[in-house]
């Protein structure tokens, strides 16, 4: 079976933690949410440090939730969280969703949030989701479109972070404009597009508290971060250019006009 070909961009520096720690079922899945039952099998490909997991292990009491990760660091905390929740009813396994190591029609519901914009093999990805999906049963997904990303003021170091990003992702093997080629690539891995649903949703930060918050960890993402030694040893940016977009980030985060949103495709799949 394939096996994972790409570099995860962002790695599990303190600031990427920070803004995976803030997803939720609710910000992060809701049109996933209507379709939960309570005695569902749920596997949750690429569940970092485990706070969507939770939350879906919350929603389904009577069935059960796995989370599963590529990289083991990350499950300390992902366990961590799930036990300071109550939740008897959570597990959490490595794995690589190239070649899931699950049977044939294991799961109710197989969901992966931003995780196909940084693997080599989306396709393969969702033909492996699909074959661990019981008959019946749903996968779904949701990833950002870089490009579709819209911020106001304008900003030329902003524009050159947009570009650097895209540029290091796909130097990585990633597509982080995934968000609208999700229905594509679910076509081609064998879904009927009449079982597929598609939709959009997005992330969008305006307050005071929101522009600080989000401005200072891609600052600090933009310089520390596995993504800024990768940037650097590629030969993508200078430490020089990469402060430099850090400081954009900030001016961006002080600016009271400042407004940023971010485009999600999502996908629930019929099985």
């Amino acid at each position: 079976m394939p096996q994972e070909s790409a570099v995860y961009t962002h790695g599990h520096h303190e600031s990427v933690l920070r803004s995976h720690t803030w997803r939720t079922a609710a910000n992060s899945a809701g049109y996933l949410l209507d379709a939960l039952r309570p005695d569902m099998q749920i596997l949750d490909i690429g569940c970092g440090p485990g706070t969507i997991t939770a939350d879906l292990a919350a929603l389904v009491p009577d069935g059960r939730v796995t989370g599963l990760e590529r990289a083991p660091e990350v499950l300390e905390q992902a366990r961590a969280t799930a036990a300071g929740r109550g939740l008897a009813n959570v597990g959490f396994a490595v794995g690589d969703v190239h070649a899931l190591d699950y049977p044939d029609d294991t799961f109710c519901v197989v969901h992966a949030h931003q995780v196909l914009q940084h693997v080599g093999d989306p396709v393969q990805a969702l033909r492996e989701m699909r074959r661990v999906t019981r008959p019946g049963g749903i996968v779904a997904v949701r990833d950002a479109d870089f490009s579709a990303m819209a911020w106001y003021p304008e900003s030329d170091g902003m524009t050159d972070w947009l570009r650097l990003y895209q540029r290091v992702a796909r130097a990585n093997g990633g597509e982080p404009d995934a968000g609208r080629r999700l229905h594509a690539w679910a076509r081609q891995a064998g879904f009927a597009p009449d079982a597929i649903t598609a939709t959009a949703g997005t992330w969008c930060y305006h307050t005071p508290q929101e522009r600080s918050w989000w401005s200072e960890l891609w600052a600090d993402r933009t310089v520390s971060s596995s993504y800024a030694r990768l940037a650097v040893d590629g030969g993508h940016a200078t430490p020089s250019e990469l402060d430099r977009i850090a400081q954009a980030w900030r001016a961006w985060g002080a600016d009271e006009d400042g407004w940023l949103a971010i485009l999600h495709g999502e996908l629930l799949c019929r099985v």
